[in-house]
C-alpha cells in the first residue's frame, strides 16, 4: 500500500541535481578537420538496409558515412563495431551519461570497457532544428536498447523474426560469416537513428512517437577507427504507432560511405583506447 510522504517531502524533492558526468573536460572534436575533409571527400560505397531488414556496411578510420532517409519516413537502429575486433562496440549506456538522452552533431558514440574511445563523431544532422518538443521528446536516442523478439513475446505472446536485433543479427552473421547464436551475442544496444522519443512526465515510461524525418533527411559521422556497422530499417516504419509490425508503412535507409584524401587529415590520429591502467584495479 502507498506510504504517506514525510512532512519534509517538498524539501527532499527541492533538492538540486547534480551532473553526474561534467563533459566539459572531454576531448574536443575538430569539427573544422571532419568538414573539410567531407568536402573533399569521394564516395566508395553505397548500402541500402531494406524496409524490415538490416546491412553491415565498412568505414576505414577517417573514413565518413551517411544514413540518409529516402523514400519515407523511416528510422533506423545502428551498431558499430571495431571492425577487427568485436569486442569493442558501441556503449549507448555510457554515450548517454556522457551527452545525454539524444544525440546530435559534434557528439560521439564512444565504445565499451576497456576502450572507452569515440568510436564516431556526428558531423551533420539535418534534424538539429527539432530539439525538445513540449512532451520531452527529440530525435536520435540512446535511451531505448532495439525492438527485439524476446520482449514481443513477453508482452504479446507473438512470434514475430523483423524486430530490429534479429534484423542486426542476421546482418552480422551474413557479413562476418559468424553462426547466428554467436552473432546474436555482439548484438547490442543502439542509436535510434532519427527515433524520435523520450520519457512520460507522469509515469517516466520510454515513449516513441512519429519521427520528423522526411526524405533527404541524413546524420552524417566521421569514424574514428576502422568500423563494422549494422543498420536496420525498423518494422515500425516511422514509430509512430508501434515497433514490431508488419503493417506499418516501411522504407529503406541508405547508407553512403565517403573517403577523404590523406591531406584533408594531416594531423589527425585516431583515438587510443582508454588509458586507464587496469592492473591497479586487479590489486597488482
Amino acid at each position: 500500500m502507498p506510504h504517506d510522504a514525510p512532512q519534509d517531502a517538498q524539501a527532499r524533492r527541492a533538492v538540486r541535481p547534480v551532473i553526474c558526468y561534467p563533459n566539459d573536460s572531454l576531448p574536443v572534436p575538430d569539427m573544422a578537420l571532419y568538414r573539410a575533409a567531407r568536402d573533399s571527400a569521394r564516395k566508395i560505397d553505397e548500402i541500402t538496409a531494406p524496409p524490415r531488414e538490416a546491412a553491415c556496411f565498412r568505414v576505414p578510420k577517417g573514413g565518413i558515412f551517411r544514413i540518409s532517409c529516402v523514400d519515407g519516413p523511416q528510422v533506423g537502429d545502428l551498431n558499430l563495431w571495431n571492425a577487427s575486433d568485436l569486442r569493442e562496440r558501441f556503449y549507448s549506456g555510457k554515450t548517454r551519461a556522457l551527452h545525454g538522452t539524444h544525440l546530435t552533431t559534434s557528439e560521439r558514440m564512444w565504445s565499451c570497457f576497456p576502450y572507452l574511445r569515440p568510436m564516431a563523431t556526428i558531423i551533420d544532422d539535418t534534424l538539429d532544428w527539432y530539439g525538445i518538443d513540449e512532451f520531452g521528446g527529440s530525435v536520435h536516442d540512446v535511451i531505448g536498447t532495439r525492438c527485439d523478439p524476446y520482449t514481443h513475446t513477453l508482452l504479446s505472446g507473438g512470434q514475430y523474426h523483423h524486430c530490429c536485433h534479429s534484423n542486426l543479427t542476421r546482418a552480422l552473421a551474413d557479413a562476418t560469416g559468424l553462426p547466428l547464436p554467436e552473432a546474436e551475442g555482439h548484438v547490442h544496444d543502439v542509436l535510434n537513428v532519427f527515433m524520435c522519443t523520450g520519457f512520460t512526465r507522469d509515469t517516466g515510461q520510454y515513449f516513441m512517437k512519429a519521427s520528423p524525418v522526411r526524405p533527404g533527411d541524413y546524420l552524417e559521422f566521421f569514424a574514428e577507427i576502422d568500423l563494422l556497422g549494422a543498420l536496420s530499417a525498423c518494422p515500425g516504419g516511422d514509430c509512430g504507432a508501434e515497433h514490431s509490425s508488419d503493417s506499418a508503412s516501411c522504407y529503406p535507409l541508405r547508407v553512403e560511405v565517403f573517403s577523404p584524401p590523406a591531406e584533408a587529415l594531416a594531423g589527425w590520429q585516431p583515438p587510443a583506447p582508454n588509458g586507464y591502467d587496469r592492473s591497479h584495479g586487479r590489486g597488482a
